[in-house]
């Protein structure tokens, strides 16, 4: 294989393993993980009337009934106002959206996208927040924690879709392995045509 097909094969490989997890939401071994700010908490979405005990990170397969649920990882997180808001995905930015995106918005615009918000209260231990979802499409989540001594605000946004019906990064992993397996096939080819003295 040329280095510059395994390079770009790394490189790919590489992109997907970032593009599993996206915003403030990561992957922690068999947790996820929401990180605000230097505030952190296991992070769990269900669906109980479609998907049962199933839990989620982000993405979620249907319309319907969804809870979310922070549980912290220590308790400081518990002892500071918490805000929780969901809006339509309206940056244009889809899965990366960041919090500068957000922030570009007019107070109009996001107020207009907001699906769900719970003002800021102190839930100890866990918080939970549930919305009906009557739409599919892209959302983003947004949480927002108050330090009780210096008054900053540190904020969490996670973009994910509502009716996620993907292959995921399937199709990519299919095509990754038809480009190297192409290459692989005409370096060959041209290996064996020099070997008979014969310009390919």
């Amino acid at each position: 294989m040329k280095l510059s097909s395994l390079i770009l094969f790394l490189s790919l490989l590489g992109l997907v393993s970032e593009g599993q997890s996206h915003g403030s939401v990561v992957p922690e071994g068999d947790l996820c993980i929401i990180k605000i700010g230097f505030y952190s908490a296991h992070f769990k979405i269900y669906q109980p009337l479609t998907r049962e005990h199933q839990d989620y990170c982000e993405d979620l397969p249907d319309t319907g009934e969804t809870i979310f649920v922070m549980e912290y990882t220590y308790g400081d997180l518990g002892e500071v106002p918490v805000d929780f808001r969901v809006i339509k995905d309206v940056t244009g930015m889809g899965r990366f959206a960041q919090l500068q995106d957000v922030e570009a918005l007019s107070s109009t615009d996001l107020e207009a996208a907001t699906v769900l918000y719970r003002f800021p209260d102190k839930q100890p231990d866990v918080y939970a927040i549930n919305h009906d979802f009557t739409e599919s499409g892209n959302y983003l989540g947004i949480v927002t924690a108050r330090h009780p001594d210096t008054n900053e605000l540190y904020t969490a946004v996670f973009p994910f879709e509502v009716g996620y019906i993907g292959y995921g990064y399937i199709p990519l992993f299919i095509l990754l392995a038809f480009f190297v397996q192409g290459g692989y096939w005409w370096m060959n080819r041209e290996k064996k045509l020099k070997d008979k003295g014969i310009q390919g």
